[in-house]
């Protein structure tokens, strides 16, 4: 299969690599520093399900240096969405799919305005993954899991063919009859773990362990239901506290990657995630405090470190 990943950064760069292992004709979209590393000596991943090292491999900056392919994985971050999404032409044939592995709820969407619904595959992707040095991924923990569908919920040949792909590379993998749902569920956790590990500069170990912060973060969830129930998604009315039970069984050093860009002094995706949450709460009268409170305390960062 012809894979090209749009965004070289932990999850792509790791689930690219498994592909690459596995056979696949995979070309990877990066820039800078890692987009050399990687031409000049192949692109590693360090994880405890085993280390990786595709080389040489194919990487680019340009889109255009790959031509079409049978599946995108487009996993930038949210705040480049847009202008990735319109490089995505060269890529595409007419039964490309585009599969989103971003956060957020809104994802979807704005790939479907820009490069056409037809082409546009939902997609939730899970895995504690990030560039720990240019050219290098690193794997925390052994959560690795796509799901993804066609937005109407239909089996097609292409869904079919990247389940195949992801079956032979040994990546754990759904296929979902209704993607918009598996997409808010994620986004529940997601919102809570990354505006706790943000806004505390603690891994998910010591806030579950602590009264107060344990129920912060499920209060942060509860509110990412309570607005997806109004938006008419069929979440559980406990989804929330069913997450809360999941993060006691992850690894206790686990951070969003959300706190780590803060730690890092890189942008945020904060206005997609509770900045999101506060925003549609307010348009579908859904009262979101916590959220919203998250949202103002760091604002200051989203364009990065404010000192630096």
């Amino acid at each position: 299969m012809r894979i090209a990943v749009m965004g070289t950064g932990g999850l792509g760069g790791y689930f690219g690599a498994r592909l690459a292992q596995a056979g696949n004709d995979v070309a990877f979209i990066a820039r800078g520093a890692h987009l050399e590393a990687i031409r000049r000596e192949g692109l590693r991943v360090r994880s405890a399900l085993g280390d990786l090292h595709i080389a040489p491999a194919r990487a680019s900056a340009d889109p255009a240096d790959v031509g079409p392919v049978d599946a995108v994985i487009f996993a930038v971050k949210l705040w480049d969405s847009e202008r990735a999404a319109e490089q995505l032409a060269p890529l595409l044939g007419p039964r490309t799919l585009v599969v989103s592995f971003q956060n957020g709820v809104e994802k979807d969407e704005t790939l479907a305005r820009i490069v056409g619904r037809e082409h546009v595959v939902g997609g939730v992707g899970y895995i504690a993954a990030a560039i720990e040095a240019p050219g290098v991924i690193r794997h925390t923990g052994t959560m690795q899991r796509l799901v993804f569908g066609e937005l109407d919920g239909t089996r097609t040949p292409r869904v079919e063919a990247f389940a195949a792909a992801c079956a032979a590379a040994g990546i754990a993998h759904e296929v979902s009859p209704n993607i918009r749902l598996a997409t808010w569920e994620k986004f529940v956790f997601l919102v809570g773990l990354s505006a706790t590990t943000a806004l505390i500069r603690q891994p998910i170990g010591p806030i579950r362990a602590n009264a107060r912060s344990r129920a912060l973060f499920l209060q942060i969830m509860r509110e990412v239901v309570e607005l997806g129930l109004a938006s008419g998604v069929a979440l559980d009315p406990a989804y929330a506290e069913g997450r809360l039970a999941f993060a006691d069984s992850m690894p206790a050093e686990m951070m969003a990657s959300m706190a780590v860009d803060l730690q890092r002094g890189n942008r945020l995706e904060l206005p997609w995630l509770s900045g999101a949450v506060a925003r549609l709460g307010q348009q579908a009268g859904v009262s979101t405090p916590v959220n919203s409170f998250v949202a103002d305390a760091l604002d200051l960062y989203v364009s990065g470190n404010p000192g630096g």
